[in-house]
């Protein structure tokens, strides 16, 4: 574990050792990089070089005054990546896939694949589900929670989840056009009772050149914690898989262009 500049703010990272392909975890929103280090992390150290760090105002990186935005968040990862000077494989939850689109779309010379989970590309994809604010009873449990790590301590929880749920209301604003530019290979996975609606997963899935669709059964916006072995074998797949994938009768595949393999 080390603590790198990116943009010009000290950011706790794991660095992804050599010898092996790279996956780049990206946390979750009012998360950290702990949370998919605990659930994914040991699965995919199996085959891959695994690597993380925590974004600005989340986990053991501090905050700043500026607001959140999925753009700023897609910089700071773009600069991780570049600092990495490799290819990697992104694996990003919630707000870290919607970073990942982001990523997918404006570099993608520094990825092979991409695998989002529980993602939306713009926030009108949303099941309309209450959000927490500073007034509610689990304010202060996640408060500590969050103090737990945070450099900041206590007194930015209140400042970091503001700023949250104004970036959770109006970003990501990505369109399907957007989505037709990613140059990527990209595996869509979320819940079958996922914070985004059917619609809005099934048009990412569909807009993205060549994607490829997993929902899991029984599970939710946590499905990572409640099918880890399943999640992790799904990536795995993806990830390690021949491409362009072949199946025994193709119907959308056969009129798409796919990818080359890495």
């Amino acid at each position: 574990m080390s603590t790198v500049s990116l943009l010009g703010h000290p950011t706790w990272a794991k660095i992804p050792a050599r010898g092996g392909a790279a996956v780049i975890l990206l946390h979750g929103g009012m998360s950290s990089s702990a949370s998919l280090l605990r659930t994914l992390g040991p699965g995919l150290s199996k085959k891959f070089r695994v690597g993380a760090f925590d974004r600005r105002g989340h986990g053991r990186t501090a905050d700043t005054d500026e607001a959140f935005s999925y753009e700023a968040m897609a910089d700071e990862t773009i600069a991780f990546l570049e600092l990495l000077d490799r290819r990697v494989h992104l694996v990003g939850h919630s707000d870290g896939g919607n970073v990942a689109l982001l990523v997918g779309q404006r570099r993608p010379d520094l990825l092979k694949r991409v695998v989002v989970v529980g993602a939306n590309y713009h926030h009108r994809g949303l099941l309309d589900f209450p959000l927490l604010w500073p007034e509610d009873p689990g304010f202060e449990p996640w408060a500590l929670k969050f103090a737990e790590q945070s450099p900041d301590g206590l007194a930015r929880a209140r400042e970091v989840l503001l700023k949250t749920n104004a970036m959770f209301t109006t970003g990501p604003t990505m369109t399907p056009e957007d989505l037709r530019e990613i140059a990527v290979p990209v595996l869509v996975m979320a819940g079958d009772d996922d914070v985004a609606t059917f619609e809005h997963t099934i048009s990412m899935f569909e807009s993205i050149r060549d994607a490829q669709l997993c929902i899991m059964p029984g599970t939710s916006h946590g499905l990572l914690k409640e099918r880890t072995k399943d999640s992790v074998h799904f990536i795995t797949r993806f990830l390690t898989q021949k491409l362009p994938v072949t199946t025994s009768a193709p119907l959308r595949r056969a009129a798409v262009e796919s990818f080359p393999g890495d």
